[in-house]
């Protein structure tokens, strides 16, 4: 059986096409080396597992790993002390292989419920034992740590964990600790309850900041082609292709992942892609992601859960993309700390953006969904849509034209101040439907602003590039039309295409057309 891409779990090496983790291992165990505690959060599906198994693997001829996993635990291990202690220890015996009898046998009294006593400080004091006899430093990791942090006893053992880690030079403990989850236990606040805010200091104070980019970059997915090519002989051009993905998905492991699979298995042999050798090219790499664009999964359907339970976090997000607005980063910020901690947004250059073109994509899609209900405008598209095709082709000329006439016949009179935040809205729901199902959008970063947006259309393997802007008088036009002209360079197209809204009281609405140099661009002024 060949290796596949996997997106369900920790990935294998034998079994799935990996990146190559060993740069970002060795980082890792420098800080085990130097005996610093830490965590690893990330956001949902971010290769926490998968760098954890293969760390313990790393480490082992140095260390002893004890590789535990609170999810294997229910809610009623950490109802007490008592249970917290039985359920580890139990945990603890069935990760070590090798262990002395004797801290084996007490272990079992533990897990068993036959010790006399069963408080944290019992079992710490067996642990601590251990770990002087060991022979080797251990290590410990615990995988979704998160899951626990609700429960007193949790933090407890989170001030056991603090008390070996600075009493370490007169008395044996863990060389390492490295906790794993979506929270950062370092700020627990956010994971307990209203009623309980007395418990929100936590002792995991000590841990060292990890700086580790989990992120694949070009060269890692790069890699992981690279050896599929090796298997499967499709011609790619593999640093292409990569750079294509990761364009897509700035390196966010699980979408990288999951394009490459939808490739291989759902794209080759569909329309159009009748192999591998068609299917591995720029234009599979479009149609994995309007699959992807459209499925129903596990972190889509989280990022919609944590959106559903904060509204602060949802108008973060919406002034992100409909109005442009300029979010300026801090960490003591708790709505942006929270939208980085769940993978909404991330710091680029001192400012909060959106993640990546794949989040992007399905928030702008959730909130334009949620608007279309009552929208005019994504009515007006949607009993048109038949006219904007000719010969299966995107016709975006007239796209544009009747986007003219619909705009002013329903908001031509309202004020310049509530058309500036929603101009760009409004087109994107027009849009919407008319290239639904069989083609995708993406907003350019680099340009989403107040004052002007630039918005990459894929239809059919043909690409549209269409600036929204602010009219700002004809200087500013001019250059944003020399701006655009170059975009066109970037995407290698002849026609571009840009929507004026202009609050001039004479301006003269309608279509015009432009040559520069050989390019056609078309301005639409609403």
């Amino acid at each position: 059986m060949g290796k596949s891409f996997n997106v369900n779990g920790n990935c294998i090496p034998g079994l799935h096409y990996m990146v190559d983790l060993t740069d970002r291992l060795v980082q890792i165990k420098a800080m085990v080396d130097a005996g610093q505690y830490f965590t690893i959060n990330r956001a949902r599906q971010y290769g926490k597992t998968t760098l954890l198994k293969e760390l313990a693997k790393f480490l082992r001829e140095d260390y002893i790993v004890a590789s535990l996993d609170f999810q294997r635990m229910s809610y009623a291990n950490f109802e007490n002390e008592r249970a917290f202690v039985m359920a580890f220890a139990d945990e603890l015996l069935d990760s070590v292989e090798n262990m002395p009898d004797e801290i084996r046998e007490k272990l079992d009294l533990f897990a068993e419920g036959n010790s006399g006593n069963f408080t944290l400080q019992a079992l710490f004091r067996v642990i601590n034992k251990w770990c002087g006899q060991a022979g080797k430093g251990v290590v410990l990791t615990i995988d979704e740590v998160d899951s626990a942090t609700n429960n007193q006893v949790f933090l407890d053992f989170l001030a056991q964990l603090r008390g070996c880690y600075i009493g370490r030079d007169v008395k044996p403990t863990f060389q390492s600790v490295i906790l794993s989850g979506v929270y950062d236990v370092r700020n627990i606040k956010g994971k307990l309850r209203p009623e309980e805010e007395h418990k929100t200091n936590s002792p995991w104070n000590i841990a060292a900041d990890f700086l580790v980019d989990m992120n694949f970059s070009v060269s890692d997915i790069t890699g992981m082609l690279a050896e599929y090519e090796e298997d499967y002989k499709t011609g790619m051009k593999i640093h292409s292709i990569a750079e294509e993905i990761y364009d897509y998905t700035s390196g966010y492991p699980f979408l990288v992942s999951r394009i490459c699979k939808l490739i291989d298995e759902r794209v080759t042999g569909g329309e159009g892609y009748p192999d591998r050798i068609k299917a591995w090219t720029k234009e599979g790499v479009t149609e994995a992601v309007k699959i992807l664009l459209s499925e129903k999964n596990t972190l889509f359907e989280s990022l919609v859960g944590k959106l559903d339970s904060s509204p602060e976090l949802r108008k973060l997000i919406y002034g992100l993309l409909f109005n442009g607005n300029a979010i300026p980063y801090h960490s003591l910020n708790r709505t942006i700390e929270m939208a980085e901690m769940f993978g909404f947004v991330k710091n680029v250059s001192g400012n909060v953006a959106i993640s990546n073109r794949i989040f992007e994509t399905i928030l702008y899609n959730l909130f334009l969904s949620e608007e279309a209900v009552s929208s005019e405008m994504y009515k007006a598209a949607l009993q048109e849509k038949s006219q904007f095709f000719h010969d299966g082709r995107l016709n975006m000329d007239y796209v544009l034209e009747r986007f003219v006439v619909h705009f002013n016949d329903l908001y031509g009179e309202l004020e310049e101040s509530f058309l500036e935040e929603a101009g760009r809205r409004y087109f994107l729901l027009y849009l919407k439907p008319i290239i639904n199902g069989k083609g995708n959008y993406y907003i350019e970063a680099q340009t989403r602003n107040m004052e002007r947006t630039d918005i990459i259309v894929d239809y059919l393997g043909e690409q549209f590039v269409i600036e929204l802007k602010i009219w700002r008088g004809n200087a500013y036009n001019e250059r944003g039309e020399a701006q655009l002209l170059d975009y066109l360079d970037h995407y290698h197209l002849k026609k571009g295409y840009m929507i004026s809204f202009n609050f001039n009281k004479k301006k003269q609405i309608g279509m015009k057309e432009i040559v520069f140099g050989g390019k056609v661009l078309v301005e639409a002024i609403v």
